[in-house]
């Protein structure tokens, strides 16, 4: 069973575009599809979400915050480690983790988990090896796609919360 979602950030949960203003600040966007599922998971569902990013952003901690997200790890080479460190931790396995990542330093910990994603547009190295190919693009309900099918393997739906 999938206890453990874990998102890479840009272009996965955003479209992978970085802007800075006149003073550097940076922004991103997030799609409020994706956190609308992604807080379900965490907070209606009780299971658990980690942010694991090769970046480093203020906006991730406040996003992940606002969406439960317990574990959120920035700055990360080796997203492997990390990984490992929250299953200890959780006191699970790779077989209850599934993945979304959008490009090459996402590669080793999508081959780790038990399911893997990634969105329409990452690179194709990573199209070829993982598990699911979402319909959308990152930042465009890419995650909300993986949520909504490791919860349907789970016998759950979003829509149950709602109606």
């Amino acid at each position: 069973m999938i206890k453990l979602l874990v998102f890479d950030i840009d272009g996965t949960l955003t479209n992978g575009k970085i802007t800075y203003d006149a003073n550097g600040v940076e922004t991103k966007s997030f799609d409020v599809k994706d956190g609308m599922a992604i807080e379900a998971w965490t907070k209606k569902f009780g299971f658990k979400a980690a942010f694991i990013t090769g970046r480093n952003s203020p906006i991730v901690d406040r996003r992940g915050a606002e969406l439960g997200v317990e574990y959120i790890y920035q700055g990360v080479k080796d997203k492997t480690i990390i990984l490992d460190e929250i299953l200890k931790k959780e006191n699970l396995t790779l077989a209850n983790v599934a993945a979304i990542g959008d490009d090459l330093n996402d590669i080793k910990m999508l081959q780790s988990v038990k399911l893997s994603f990634c969105p329409s547009d990452a690179s194709d190295e990573v199209k070829n090896i993982v598990s699911f190919v979402s319909k959308k693009s990152g930042g465009n309900g890419a995650a909300r796609e993986m949520i909504e099918a490791v919860l349907k393997s789970h016998n759950l739906e979003l829509k149950s919360l709602w109606l």
